[in-house]
């Protein structure tokens, strides 16, 4: 039997002691043994460096690095730079990854022999476990395949869905070709810092595998549910560094992959959901009663900035996890509720537009017409739209 190639994983770890010892664990007990864990404790202020320390006393495959605090960009290039695996990957700190991720990860990128290895995920949301795939097909791509998926990868669809994930910690990537796309990814990108190097890494391969994996586990924290409902103005300046980074990198491209175009609609995305932008559900809705469905990003926000400009009344906020988000202390009601509130429309507040189609047809079901359901919409192509928001 052959030797199986060193897998290093990278783990950035900032403030999370109360999860980096599960993270560890999991990457310990994996099926494939040779791997390196390098453990890059980003001068986080608790016990999170002791803990590193503490297991890399335990198992001779740990490697710690403590630096001061830089970031999530700057946290997995310290430990590339260190990694000597022919594969990496990359493991949040307060995530997980079941027993057999990697060894499935390595069994389709060696097979197929390709660059990249692309998985699903789930989402562990208090006691819910929920798995999302890819929008594009499980198989291998390469040739005219891989171009066709360039072309939908960050955009698939009218507006907006996602076709290859954009995380980088459930993908396994050759380390020469991650090397060229990671490094070169600026400090101060800290909002995209996966897409800027997911997306590059597609492009610079030669193939890629999609795969049904759903092992690693992504922690949605109590304290990342809740988003910050302050000015966008800071935001913009940071989506401004990473739509001026990745239209860059598009300019070097292929154009037949439509890659900017792409970039417009998941940057305007972005601006949409962290502004809370009521306009484009396209009526005027001042003086009118509003229900709003769904509590991640958008809804969020789209309820603070309805309640700031006080020009409607909204009666109502529901969504599938109101569970959760209720132990988050936020006033939010089961999707039944819509059959027994008096509003004049239902604001669906996503930017998947196959979402957005889902939930009102789900919605119809209890009685409302379709009217009354509003879904986003775009007037003009997300090039112009984007100058609302930034300055490019």
């Amino acid at each position: 039997m052959t030797e199986k190639d060193l897998i290093s994983v990278v783990v950035p770890i900032y403030r999370i002691d109360k999860y980096i010892g599960l993270c560890i664990e999991s990457l310990i007990n994996q099926t494939y043994k040779n791997l390196e864990i390098i453990l890059v404790d980003d001068g986080s202020p608790d016990r999170c460096a002791d803990i590193c320390d503490l297991y890399a006393k335990k198992d001779n495959r740990i490697r710690v690095i403590h630096k001061e605090n830089g970031g999530l960009v700057s946290a997995r290039k310290a430990g590339l730079k260190v990694a000597t695996g022919k594969y990496v990957g990359y493991v949040d700190g307060d995530d997980w990854v079941g027993q057999g991720f990697y060894e499935s990860l390595y069994h389709h990128i060696t097979a197929s022999d390709a660059d990249i290895a692309c998985a699903g995920f789930r989402r562990d949301l208090f006691t819910r476990t929920v798995s999302f795939a890819n929008n594009i097909e499980s198989g291998i791509y390469d040739g005219e395949r891989l171009k066709t998926l360039c072309r939908h990868m960050l955009s698939n669809g009218d507006f907006f869905r996602l076709g290859v994930s954009t995380y980088t910690w459930n993908k396994l990537f050759r380390r020469e070709l991650l090397i060229d796309a990671q490094m070169s990814v600026t400090d101060h990108i800290t909002i995209g810092e996966d897409a800027a190097v997911t997306y590059p890494s597609i492009l610079m391969a030669k193939r890629i595998v999609l795969t049904d994996n759903t092992a690693y586990h992504y922690r949605q924290r109590e304290d990342s549910m809740l988003k910050l409902t302050t000015s966008f103005d800071k935001d913009a300046k940071r989506l401004t560094y990473l739509y001026n980074y990745m239209s860059e990198y598009a300019r070097h491209t292929d154009p037949a992959c439509h890659f900017q175009e792409q970039i417009d609609d998941f940057v305007l995305g972005i601006c949409i959901m962290r502004s809370g932008d009521v306009a484009y559900f396209g009526e005027n809705l001042a003086g009118k009663k509003v229900l709003v469905y769904s509590a991640g990003t958008f809804g969020q926000q789209l309820m603070h900035r309805l309640r700031e400009d006080n020009k409607m009344d909204v009666v109502g906020w529901v969504d599938d996890d109101y569970w959760e988000y209720r132990r988050c202390c936020m006033d939010v009601d089961p999707v039944d509720r819509v059959s027994l509130d008096d509003f004049d429309y239902v604001l669906i507040a996503t930017i998947d537009s196959t979402l957005a189609t889902r939930v009102t047809e789900r919605i119809a079901d209890y009685g409302i017409s379709t009217c009354k359901i509003l879904t986003i919409k775009k007037s003009c192509n997300s090039k112009t739209l984007l100058s609302k928001y930034l300055r490019i």
